[in-house]
């Protein structure tokens, strides 16, 4: 668990504050608030604040001591949460609390980040949007001992006859070259499922 050393950029500010210590007080087994982001570096991206109780705890955890609380900052998210903040900003209906990470979806990669984060960065900025043309996409599923990445294709890709052609010409090929720690790709999609393929 890091304390302040590691930097987190993200800005709460003080209403955002006073308003997450009030929300806090009337809980009894928190510890403060917890900040992470499901999928972080894909279109998926949602930047998400939750009560933080003992169990919740990460080693990755950076931990950010505010006046009135402590926030737990998941360690994988924290590159994605650059320039974010969090306000809020009372109304007659009550208020509103804002949350917003403009690094959220798109990483600022770098031959350090992690493979998944290039791999990801390489799909949704390159080889997804020429996939887009036949209603086809391909995600990352997860990364093998031996560096290998495991993709998962859908929409028109998904049972298409050319995925073969498509994974060897296209997706390696640039994965290869853009990330240069990854060994190759592997395919996991089942294409019997033939229902939305662009190529029958």
């Amino acid at each position: 668990m890091s304390t302040e050393q590691t930097a987190v950029n993200l800005t709460i500010t003080e209403s955002a504050q006073n308003y997450l210590a009030e929300l806090l007080a009337k809980q009894d087994d928190v510890i403060g608030v917890r900040v992470f982001i499901t999928q972080p570096g894909t279109p998926k991206a949602e930047t998400c604040i939750a009560y933080c109780r003992d169990g919740d705890l990460n080693d990755a955890d950076i931990i950010r001591d505010y006046p009135k609380f402590k926030a737990y900052f998941d360690g994988r998210s924290v590159p994605f949460l650059d320039d974010g903040f969090i306000d809020y900003s009372s109304d007659r209906m009550g208020g509103q609390l804002t949350i917003k990470a403009p690094n959220a979806r798109l990483p600022r990669v770098s031959e350090d980040s992690p493979l998944e984060d290039q791999i990801n960065y390489v799909l949704y900025n390159e080889v997804n949007p020429s996939l887009a043309a036949h209603g086809g996409e391909v995600s990352l599923l997860e990364i093998t001992e031996d560096k290998l990445a495991v993709l998962k294709f859908g929409g028109g890709c998904q049972g298409c006859g050319m995925v073969d052609v498509t994974l060897k010409e296209g997706v390696e090929k640039t994965l290869l070259e853009k990330v240069p720690g990854l060994s190759g790709v592997k395919d996991s999609t089942d294409h019997t499922n033939t229902d939305n393929a662009y190529f029958k």
